[in-house]
């Protein structure tokens, strides 16, 4: 069985799943609750100022019958008072020395507030700090959250502040309403932070509601823009981890969060830089225990990879990650159709026909249909593959090139010697 302890700045926990600050942490019987499961780390709801929340504030976005392929929420910080919950905390982490506890935090952008509340968070024993840069709605309107952590002067600056009074490591929280958050990624690392965590929840609007035209959720008939997660965002927050995990100046350890509702997803951040993840909308749906498959199936996933510890993978497809200019432009690949496996459903020569290259061919043999890529027009977009409702009927097959391989900027390059 491998090992699959983790260190992140210096936090340690048993294994690398951690709730995300979000209602599943809110008190210290549900985070306790969770390690009783398994979980190896919590991440507090956020603390702060008390605030008042609103009814209804949950909304989710289901596609093709499956429920929540996408969550929304306009729930802020914390609405208890900040004593009861350090109190909490101090309790749970007594019951829990081995768990990773790391409280969540925001306050108004000023030197004092900051000093203040970790002062007080780290007198109760928490092992970390996280600091929420990223809350996009609510919060945002009252200059914190998002509001400054779409300013990397802003996250610079209030990360320098909590790192001047901080003993414990400080990961600094990113929003991703942003156009490049390698930007507030490297101004929080000039600020001293220990880590970083992507990404926060994504500006959103759930749906209408089309016999009574009210926004999803809506609050007495109005409606406010929430934060987007769950399976649905899972893409683009692997890409914004991917992208600050290749960059030099972002040289500190990432925790990732966004979609990650089992062992493979888990897997996919680690790969690509992330040290540990966080979950919350895939508790919410289905329960702390899924922790449990999680555990087994990256256990497993190590074993038969002969990997012995979960540290072992994190990064390795980093190197792989690249910029479009630098993708060979001489590769190829063709799709081929296995006629003994195909229903002949024709999705593939549909999608083909209609949106791509039109490089597939109806034709009847011993009076069956058959289906037939002719693969000098095949361009290897893999539309047919994806759109194939059979596992196994299409495969993208390397085709062998007699060109050398050639990079668009390679070309560039060459043909700018050629006109000079």
């Amino acid at each position: 069985m491998a090992d699959l302890r983790i260190d992140l700045a210096g936090i340690k926990s048993p294994n690398p799943f951690w709730l995300a600050s979000a209602p599943p942490t809110n008190s210290g019987y549900q985070v306790q609750r969770a390690f009783e499961a398994g979980w190896g780390g919590a991440v507090w709801k956020t603390l702060g100022e008390p605030i008042l929340n609103v009814s209804s504030r949950f909304a989710a976005v289901s596609f093709n019958g499956q429920r929540v392929a996408g969550f929304n929420n306009i729930e802020l910080i914390t609405d208890r008072p900040l004593e009861v919950n350090l109190n909490e905390i101090l309790e749970t982490k007594k019951r829990f020395p081995n768990h990773a506890i790391i409280a969540s935090l925001m306050v108004e952008p000023q030197q004092e507030k900051w000093h203040e509340i970790v002062k007080k968070v780290e007198a109760v024993g928490v092992d970390g700090l996280e600091l929420n840069f990223g809350c996009p709605h609510g919060m945002a309107e009252r200059g914190m959250g998002s509001a400054s952590g779409q300013v990397p002067e802003l996250v610079e600056k209030q990360t320098y502040w909590v790192k001047e009074v901080a003993r414990t490591p400080v990961i600094v929280k990113l929003t991703p309403n942003i156009t490049d958050i390698t930007v507030t990624a490297e101004a929080a690392v000039r600020g001293g932070a220990d880590a970083v965590s992507m990404i926060n929840t994504i500006n959103s609007l759930a749906g209408v509601d089309l016999d009574t035209w009210n926004t999803v959720p809506h609050v007495g008939g109005k409606g406010a823009h929430g934060g987007y997660c769950g399976p649905a965002v899972k893409p683009i927050a692997l890409n914004m981890v991917a992208e600050c995990a290749r960059n030099p100046l972002v040289n500190v350890p990432i925790s990732g969060i966004g979609g990650i509702s089992n062992w493979q997803d888990a897997a996919e951040y680690l790969l690509m830089g992330a040290t540990g993840v966080q979950v919350c909308t895939a508790a919410m749906h289905h329960g702390f225990s899924i922790v449990e498959d999680m555990i087994d199936g990256l256990n497993n996933y190590l074993d038969g990879k002969g990997i012995a510890k979960v540290t072992d993978l994190v990064g390795q497809s980093v190197q792989r990650y690249s910029d479009w200019g630098d993708l060979d432009l001489n590769y190829n690949i063709v799709a081929q159709i296995n006629n003994d496996v195909c229903i002949n459903c024709n999705k593939c020569y549909i999608a083909c026909e209609d949106t791509s290259h039109q490089c597939i061919d109806l034709y009847t043999e011993s009076g069956r249909p058959m289906l037939k890529v002719r693969e000098q027009d095949c361009v290897g977009c893999n539309l047919c593959a994806i759109v194939c409702p059979v596992d196994g009927a299409i495969s993208m097959i390397e085709r062998k090139s007699t060109i050398p391989p050639m990079t668009w900027n390679e070309r560039q390059s060459l043909m700018s010697k050629f006109t000079r």
